[in-house]
């Protein structure tokens, strides 16, 4: 009963916006730090952002940082994706995980992910 559940995913135009959405049950959400991946076509699992238990720091990898913002809300047990000024490269399938030790960047640091949602830019 311990899951992640993302949504939110779809297919938008290049400049345009998505949110996603990562639905925790069957833990005590607020306790734990969060990051989203993604993993594209012929690529590896890429980290993309990660964000503290209190929401009161976030981080972003190179490409995305100021694109994208990553929040929660730990009232709703929900993480989130605001992705703005999509590109097509940032066309992958996209993936919550919640951190178990270590920094946020390695994927060997997070224990339990969910089951991802696609997201496809493209005219």
């Amino acid at each position: 009963q311990v899951q992640l559940v993302e949504s939110g995913g779809g297919l938008a135009q290049p400049g345009g916006s998505l949110r996603l959405s990562c639905a925790a049950s069957g833990f005590t959400f607020g306790s734990w730090a969060m990051s989203w991946f993604r993993l594209a076509p012929g690529k590896g699992l890429e980290w993309v952002s990660g964000i503290y238990t209190d929401g009161s720091e976030a981080f972003y990898a190179a490409p995305v940082k100021g694109r994208f913002t990553i929040s929660r809300d730990n009232t709703k047990n929900t993480l989130y994706l605001q992705m703005d000024s999509l590109k097509p490269e940032d066309t992958a399938r996209y993936y919550c995980g919640r951190l178990t030790k270590g920094g946020f960047t390695s994927v060997d640091n997070y224990d339990l992910w969910g089951q991802g949602t696609q997201v496809t830019v493209s005219s």
